[in-house]
């Protein structure tokens, strides 16, 4: 029997960005899906700001955001008037350190489209019609049999369930999906066409009553479709009625100023109950649950979609790493210790959410603006408590108008900066880019320790990159990467205040190491050359170079 490396079992967004991410890794990934077709959910609308930078690194970013549109100002009414516009990122904008600010509205099955193609040029296609059954680890706890509806069983080293809140994988392992599902809040959704001009599409158009509610917002790259949501129709007893086409057009009839006949189809109709809920593990031995399977809660703030993307984009290089032979399993199970508490607060937080949003839409120009807030960027998320954020630069007080350094756990801050070797304009996530460890170093004192990774880790995965101030002296180059920020904005983003550069001992010096999902794994005095050998050899194994780290500053070992 044949063996593959992962056998992802869901092709949705979360599957196909771990399949993508795994792929390019050079792992031998499968991916399975029980639906017959590419599923289709009307359901998510679209990345936040920190999957931008996820998709942006696996190469796809600039078709989606071709494909998207940006977030649409709110137009809100009441007794079918509009009362109210709010533009939920008015007062927002790019940073040298986040260039991506909001999210991108975008059919998830578009996403889907583009996360599929992006595969299948890996070599990689979904198989579908392919429904798990059973799971059975193998002899030695080595591999997993999975068995197929079909009656074919398959042998897998690791089997990730991406399969959804009613996941096939999370029931067969017998992982609890504790929780409550709230049967009063209910809404009605589906994709739908109105009749050509029958609503501005620059606008993201909310009808809120005391006796119900519709929401209507463009669906990108139709010309007639929107994304519709509504409160249900009810039955003579309370108890909300199935969504039909012909009950939308009733909805839309009784709270907007639309006929119903302006609705002229309807498909991929569901009903969403609000239901938080979370598995009490995410990893069983060699399978592990991500997205849905692993976590649910309430969709305000667009969470669900994102929490997945970003479970498999934290997942992927732990998987890799381990499967290529560099770490040793144990490095997997970091992904419950920091995917578990980010899960845990998304539930809490979208909650708190949806509970603005009631709370708002009570009110005439009440809205879902209610439920965006700078943490539904999740550009925040980090993993401070985690076993692989170690150490810290001293402490240097920030000086007004500073941020204070990002610390390990933290995103590691984008910045834009010029390519020393070509004189073109870059940005540090586009160095981070592609499934490799980052070592950077600021100030001259760190060009030692570059050299020592670069012999040591260059042909594990690890890269380097020299940062030097603008009028800083690049006479001696360091061996790999090295760019130039001409701005200072990377000196800012790290805590490296106004440096001139001038230094030349390794206490002004600091490095910087980057894990390949763009988070800081150590950010350390460049003296301190110990410290960076153990956390890559933790990540990738023994170093190649025979003479190890000298431990600048300290005595050989």
């Amino acid at each position: 029997m044949g063996m593959t490396d992962v056998l992802i079992v869901g092709a949705g967004p979360t599957g196909l960005v771990l399949a993508c991410d795994l792929t390019r890794r050079g792992a031998a990934v499968r991916i399975v899906d029980r639906s017959p077709v590419p599923p289709r959910t009307s359901r998510a609308k679209g990345p936040n700001a920190r999957s931008l930078e996820i998709l942006d690194d696996l190469g796809v970013a600039e078709e989606v955001l071709a494909a998207g549109s940006a977030p649409l100002p709110m137009l809100k009414y009441r007794d079918r008037l509009p009362v109210a516009e709010t533009d939920p990122w008015a007062d927002s904008a790019p940073s040298p350190d986040a260039p991506y600010d909001r999210g991108r509205l975008i059919a998830q099955w578009r996403l889907e489209e583009i996360l599929r193609d992006r595969l299948a040029g890996y070599g990689v296609r979904v198989e579908l019609g392919r429904e798990v059954t059973g799971l059975a680890e193998g002899p030695g706890g080595r591999h997993v049999d999975v068995a197929f509806a079909e009656g074919r069983t398959e042998r897998a080293r690791y089997v990730v369930g991406c399969d959804g809140a009613h996941s096939s994988v999370r029931k067969l392992l017998g992982i609890g999906f504790e929780g409550a599902t709230a049967e009063d809040q209910v809404m009605v959704c589906g994709d739908v066409d109105l009749a050509d001009g029958a609503l501005d599409r620059t606008r993201w158009h909310q009808w809120f009553d005391e006796d119900g509610a519709v929401m209507l917002c463009p669906i990108p790259g139709t010309r007639t479709g929107w994304w519709f949501q509504a409160g249900p129709e009810r039955d003579g007893r309370g108890r909300p009625l199935a969504p039909t086409a012909d009950g939308f057009r009733r909805l839309l009839a009784r709270h907007t100023a639309l006929p119903g006949r302006a609705l002229t189809r309807a498909e991929l109709l569901s009903t969403y109950r609000v239901n938080v809920r979370m598995a009490d593990r995410f990893r069983a031995g060699r399978v592990l649950l991500a997205g849905d399977a692993a976590h649910v809660h309430a969709v305000a703030g667009g969470l669900g979609m994102n929490t997945g993307i970003q479970d498999a984009f934290n997942l992927g290089w732990k998987l890799g790493l381990v499967l290529a032979g560099h770490a040793g399993p144990e490095l997997l199970d970091t992904y419950e210790e920091e995917r578990l508490p980010v899960a845990a607060r998304t539930l809490d937080l979208t909650s708190e959410r949806l509970r603005a949003t009631l709370e708002a839409i009570r009110r005439p120009g009440g809205g879902l603006d209610a439920a965006i807030t700078p943490d539904t960027t999740g550009l925040g998320v980090g993993y401070r408590w985690s076993s692989l954020a170690r150490g810290h630069a001293e402490a240097r007080t920030a000086r007004d108008g500073e941020r204070p350094a990002p610390r390990p756990g933290d995103r590691a801050p984008d910045a834009p900066c010029v390519d020393a070797a070509t004189g073109a304009r870059t940005r540090l996530h586009r160095v981070f880019a592609g499934p490799r460890t980052t070592v950077l170093g600021f100030g001259p004192g760190s060009a030692a320790v570059l050299r020592e990774v670069a012999a040591a880790y260059g042909d594990a995965g690890v890269r380097t990159c020299r940062v030097y101030a603008a009028h800083e002296d690049r006479a001696t180059s360091a061996p790999g990467e090295a760019v130039v920020d001409d701005e200072g904005h990377a000196a800012a983003a790290y805590g490296r205040g106004a440096s001139d550069g001038t230094g030349t001992g390794t206490s002004t010096s600091t490095v910087v190491v980057v894990r390949p999902d763009h988070h800081l794994g150590l950010s350390i005095p460049a003296a301190d050359a110990r410290s960076v050998h153990a956390y890559l050899h933790r990540l990738h194994g023994a170093a190649r170079s025979a003479e190890r780290f000298s431990g600048i500053g300290g005595r050989r070992r």
